[in-house]
């Protein structure tokens, strides 16, 4: 499933992004089949070991992807027993990009982790793209569960700062 700011582009307005950010619901006997799909000669690809030790956290295991000619670069989180990836993948919604169907994390995930990632970083781009999505997709919002996630991650005080910032 796609999230991060490539599905903050769809909710919200373009911008300029490096990297896609994917969802992958994957255990960690799948790691081989993982590394084997993405070939050394082509792409960075951590040692299956690697793969397997971030299988196996219980909350945010993570690995990355790069394509060597291009630069390109896939950050892959892993859901295995991540409550809150679990419950996006089964929520997630496919979208048809030109002749691609491609799976799109819900509106509400994507704004929880983006308030994770200001919350942990400060950066303003994911506030800019909150706004953005809030704007052009509010009407999608479904508020009570939004706010069931942002309390359980904890960031809501996150969410209630950038309302009060927008009602201003």
């Amino acid at each position: 499933m796609i999230t991060g700011s490539v599905a903050g582009v769809f909710y919200g307005e373009p911008r300029v992004t490096h990297d896609v950010d994917l969802v992958l619901a994957a255990p960690a006997k799948d790691a081989g089949r993982i590394a084997a799909a993405f070939p050394l000669d082509e792409f960075y690809c951590p040692p299956e070991e690697v793969i397997v030790q971030e299988a196996l956290r219980p909350q945010r295991g993570h690995f990355n992807l790069i394509h060597h000619e291009t630069g390109f670069k896939a950050d892959i989180y892993l859901a295995n027993r991540d409550e809150f990836h679990r419950w996006a993948l089964s929520e997630r919604q496919q979208v048809a990009v030109d002749d691609w169907h491609v799976h799109l994390a819900p509106v509400e995930y994507v704004i929880v982790r983006k308030l994770e990632y200001f919350r942990e970083g400060g950066s303003q781009k994911h506030l800019s793209d909150i706004q953005a999505m809030r704007r052009i997709s509010g009407d999608q919002l479904r508020s009570p569960i939004l706010e069931k996630w942002a309390r359980r991650v904890g960031v809501w005080e996150q969410w209630e700062l950038l309302a009060a910032r927008e009602a201003d």
